[in-house]
C-alpha cells in the first residue's frame, strides 16, 4: 500500500484541518478513507471537516489509488426505470446500504428510454444507447434506437453528455476494455414494446476512446444479431470480445404474430490489429433451450479466462469455453412467484439471483409484514458450491421489474 506519507496528501484548504481529534491528518485521512463508499453521505453531516474530507472531487481516486482493487467496494448500479425520470441507486451487498444517483438529463422530446446499456470504467459510469419514444417521430408509438451517450462522474454527481455512436441501438453487446478506456459496442437495434419481433436489427460494431471521445467502427458482425451479450477473454494483444446469443429473423406464426428467432452461436473478434469475426458454432443441442438466459461474467487473475455463468429460469449454467457448450451447476433453492423474475449480477466472486417475490413461506410472511417491497438475494458461491441468503428493503420510488431494470456493477 505504500507509506502514509506518499498515499495520502495534506489538506487543500489549510493545515489546521482535523479529521479525527489526536490523530495527524495523514493516518486520520488513511482512516477514513477505509469507509465503505455508501457511507460517506451521511458522515458529512458529522462536522465541518468530515463534510469538506467526504465532498473532495479527489476522494474517489485516491480510495483507488491507496486501496487494494479487493478492499474497494464492490457496488451494484440499478437502473429500475428510464434514467431521466427515475434516479438510479447504488447498492452495497456487503454492509446493506443503500445510495442515490442524481437523474440523467432530461430531454423534453423523448421518453420511456430502455434497452440500453450501463458499463463502468473508474468512478465514471456510461448510459449507452437505448430505445425509447419521440414525440418528432412518427409514427409516435413505434420506439426508435438511440445513439446518446451519457456519462455520471460519481466524484461530483455530475452528468456529461458525450459524442454520439456512428449508429444508433438498444438491446446491443457492450463490454469495457480494462485497464485501456475504451469501450466496444455490437448489434443491437430497436423494437416495440408489445411486439417485441417487429424491430430492427444490425450488425455494425464500434469502439469508443474515452480520452478523445470518439467512436471508430470495426468490422462488422457476420449477421444481424441484437438481444446479444458481450464479454472479454485474455489480456494484452490476445484480448477477444466475445458475442453471443440474440435474435436476427424472425417468422410470423399463422402469418400475423411475428417472433424472434433465436441464435444458438456466438462470434468471436480478435481484437489486436483492427482483427476479424470468427464464428464458434452452436452452444447447445437442439431441443436443450430457446434462447440465452441472462448472462454474468466472474473476472479471472490477469490473462486468465473469465467465468461466464448463465441463469436460465431456475438453473445456473457455467460456460465451458474449450468445448463451447453450457454445463449446469445449481439450481436457485427458492423459486420466484408466477409473473415474477430474477435479477442476475456477479459481485465479489459471487452470483447474486436477486427478486422482489420469492416462493416461500417464510420470505411471504416477511413480505406481509413489511408494507414496502422487500428485495431477497439468494447468493451462490461457484467455488464453495454454496448458497446464502440475505434481504433489503431497496429506497426506489417505484416497482422493481428485473424484466425491465438494467443494472451494472463498479467498484469506489
Amino acid at each position: 500500500m505504500g507509506s502514509l506519507s506518499s498515499c495520502t496528501s495534506s489538506p487543500s484548504h489549510g493545515e489546521t484541518l482535523t479529521l479525527i481529534p489526536g490523530l495527524p491528518f495523514d493516518i486520520s485521512s488513511l482512516i477514513l478513507i477505509l469507509i465503505p463508499y455508501c457511507h460517506h453521505s451521511r458522515l458529512r453531516a458529522t462536522c465541518k471537516s468530515w463534510n469538506s474530507f467526504f465532498s473532495s472531487k479527489s476522494l474517489l481516486s485516491r480510495r483507488r489509488a491507496q486501496l487494494p482493487n479487493s478492499s474497494l467496494s464492490h457496488l451494484l448500479c440499478i437502473f429500475p426505470q428510464d434514467p431521466s425520470l427515475s434516479a438510479p441507486y447504488l447498492f452495497d451487498p456487503r454492509h446493506l446500504a443503500w445510495y442515490p444517483l442524481p437523474p440523467m438529463p432530461c430531454n423534453p422530446h423523448v421518453y420511456g428510454l430502455s434497452n440500453f446499456v450501463s458499463v463502468s470504467i473508474g468512478h465514471h459510469l456510461y448510459v449507452i444507447g437505448g430505445s425509447l419514444f419521440d414525440t418528432r417521430s412518427f409514427p409516435i408509438d413505434r420506439p426508435s434506437p438511440s445513439s446518446s451517450i451519457f456519462r455520471l462522474d460519481i466524484s461530483t454527481s455530475s452528468w456529461d453528455i458525450l459524442s454520439p455512436m456512428l449508429s444508433p441501438r438498444g438491446s446491443f453487446a457492450c463490454s469495457a476494455i480494462p485497464n485501456s478506456k475504451q469501450i466496444l459496442v455490437a448489434g443491437g437495434g430497436s423494437r416495440h414494446a408489445m411486439f417485441g419481433a417487429a424491430g430492427s436489427r444490425m450488425s455494425s460494431v464500434e469502439m469508443y476512446d474515452v480520452e478523445k471521445d470518439e467512436w471508430i467502427a470495426l468490422d462488422g458482425l457476420p449477421r444481424f444479431r441484437a438481444g446479444c451479450v458481450g464479454f472479454l477473454v485474455g489480456s494484452g494483444e490476445g484480448r477477444e470480445f466475445w458475442v453471443m446469443g440474440g435474435y436476427g429473423e424472425s417468422r410470423t406464426i399463422s402469418g400475423v404474430f411475428p417472433v424472434d428467432e433465436y441464435y444458438k452461436d456466438g462470434v468471436v473478434l480478435e481484437l489486436k490489429n483492427g482483427g476479424k469475426w470468427r464464428e464458434i458454432g452452436d452452444m447447445w443441442e437442439e431441443g436443450e433451450r430457446a434462447r440465452l438466459g441472462y448472462v454474468v461474467i466472474v473476472d479471472g487473475e490477469e490473462g486468465q479466462v473469465p467465468d461466464v455463468f448463465m441463469l436460465d429460469g431456475t438453473e445456473i449454467f457455467r460456460y465451458d469455453i474449450s468445448w463451447n457448450r453450457w454445463r449446469k451447476v445449481t439450481s436457485v433453492p427458492r423459486k420466484a412467484t408466477p409473473g415474477s423474475s430474477f435479477g442476475f449480477v456477479a459481485l465479489d466472486g459471487e452470483l447474486h439471483v436477486m427478486s422482489t417475490s420469492v416462493d416461500s413461506v417464510e420470505i411471504q410472511k416477511f413480505q406481509r409484514h413489511k408494507k414496502t417491497g422487500t428485495l431477497f438475494v439468494q447468493i451462490y458461491h461457484p467455488k464453495r458450491r454454496t448458497w446464502r441468503f440475505m434481504t433489503t428493503k431497496p429506497p426506489l420510488q417505484c416497482s422493481l421489474n428485473f424484466k425491465s431494470a438494467v443494472m451494472c456493477t463498479m467498484r469506489l
